[in-house]
């Protein structure tokens, strides 16, 4: 759902659309959990086909390097989304908006699904990715356009916290779906699920009005470049989170290779399992986000930014030791969830009128790094090996943590 959860009208000096405050601190903790769930059904289609690849390449004989291509068709989606659905959340009537991308994204799942060429395949990808981060980010900005100040970064971790169970149990279910059924089921049931979302979100959501004044998609479009350049927060937390995710998605395109192959030979449920090792990063976002309302924010991204680039010694072990793998997982998810909590609180707290293009513009780093890590991962694995994705993985950690440092210098 691309939304801020915002009405209002458009300031006389902006070339954006600003809002009426909304009723902040209302949101109950049921409401909240709601929103927590629907937010890992939604980023759940952005990670099925992680540890789907080896299914995926052989199905339509692609080659372990060229597979990361998948990867990169669901990122682009998530950069168009980010560019150009996103920010009608601060436009559009978000319930109706809402129902317009449940619907597409049903029919782009069954499209995956009924894939027969790569190009149908790629396009598919591109579509889910698309919706499933269009919804993702929306229900985030909602998230944060609803709280109070002093708890903003209390929901925004709730929210995360779902988004980190949703991707990991995407993995899960992914594998499981895949061992009984065949990958294309996983997005059959996805299909089902983006139905069932629609359902709770049409009764959860109020049905609100959009701005009072209009303004036209060409000026929403350049307010987030105007957002870029004025907004420091955004930049130096915008490059983090590239770096963050390119070192994320290093590991997780990858991670599906050695574990098929001999001699772990390992079953998708198994190789899926992987992913709830990660869950501990759910109860790191809580906790980011609430040090982050204290005012804790560059002390908590510096820890969790050193925590990310230790995880990858543990890593290099892990094509030989399922305990190290498991060890450097842990330590993974919880420095690279407490970073992204930490950033979209931050971010979020600037322009309080301009929620969902925040998310966007934050977000379309997310997605570049994303992308750019899968694509280098795969390719990386076929040259040098496990030990070679670690080495990549571990240096664009530390020059994570090297432009959180630098950055903290300037401040």
């Amino acid at each position: 759902m691309a939304s801020s959860c915002r009405s209002g009208t458009v300031a006389s000096n902006a070339s954006a659309p600003a809002a009426h405050p909304a009723a902040v601190g209302t949101l109950s903790t049921a409401r909240v959990a709601a929103l927590a769930v629907c937010c890992a059904a939604s980023v759940a289609n952005v990670y099925y086909a992680q540890p789907l690849l080896d299914s995926i390449a052989r199905d339509f004989g692609m080659s372990q390097a060229a597979v990361g291509g998948v990867i990169t068709a669901t990122q682009l989606g998530c950069a168009l989304a980010l560019l150009f659905v996103v920010p009608l959340g601060d436009l559009l009537n978000r319930k109706r908006l809402i129902a317009v991308q449940l619907l597409l994204l049903t029919a782009a799942c069954i499209g995956v699904a009924a894939s027969s060429t790569r190009i149908a395949l790629l396009a598919g990808m591109v579509a889910v990715g698309l919706l499933g981060t269009a919804m993702t980010q929306g229900l985030i900005a909602c998230s944060a356009a609803l709280a109070g100040t002093g708890e903003r970064g209390r929901v925004v971790g709730a929210a995360q916290g779902g988004v980190v169970v949703g991707l990991l149990a995407a993995r899960s279910l992914a594998g499981v779906v895949t061992d009984i059924a065949g990958w294309r089921a996983v997005y059959l049931v996805s299909g089902a699920l983006a139905i069932a979302m629609l359902v709770v979100l049409s009764r959860l959501l109020p049905d609100e009005n959009g701005p009072s004044e209009r303004i036209g998609y060409a000026a929403l479009l350049r307010s987030m470049v105007s957002l870029l350049r004025d907004e420091r927060v955004l930049r130096v937390r915008g490059a983090i989170a590239l770096l963050m995710f390119a070192a994320f998605s290093i590991f997780w395109s990858a991670l599906v290779l050695p574990l098929s192959a001999p001699p772990h030979a390992m079953s998708h449920t198994q190789i899926g399992a992987f992913g709830l090792v990660g869950a501990l990063g759910a109860a790191a976002a809580a906790r980011a986000g609430r040090l982050a309302d204290r005012g804790r924010g560059e002390a908590t991204t510096g820890a969790a930014l050193a925590l990310l680039a230790c995880s990858w010694l543990p890593l290099a072990f892990g094509d030989s030791s399922i305990a190290w793998l498991v060890v450097g997982i842990v330590l993974l998810d919880v420095g690279g969830q407490a970073v992204h909590v930490v950033n979209q609180s931050m971010i979020l707290g600037t322009r309080p009128d301009a929620h969902a293009r925040l998310v966007g513009c934050y977000m379309l780093f997310y997605s570049a790094g994303s992308g750019l890590g899968a694509i280098a991962s795969t390719m990386t694995y076929a040259r040098a090996g496990w030990t070679g994705v670690c080495v990549l993985g571990a240096v664009v950690s530390m020059a994570a943590l090297g432009v959180w440092a630098a950055t903290l210098r300037r401040a």
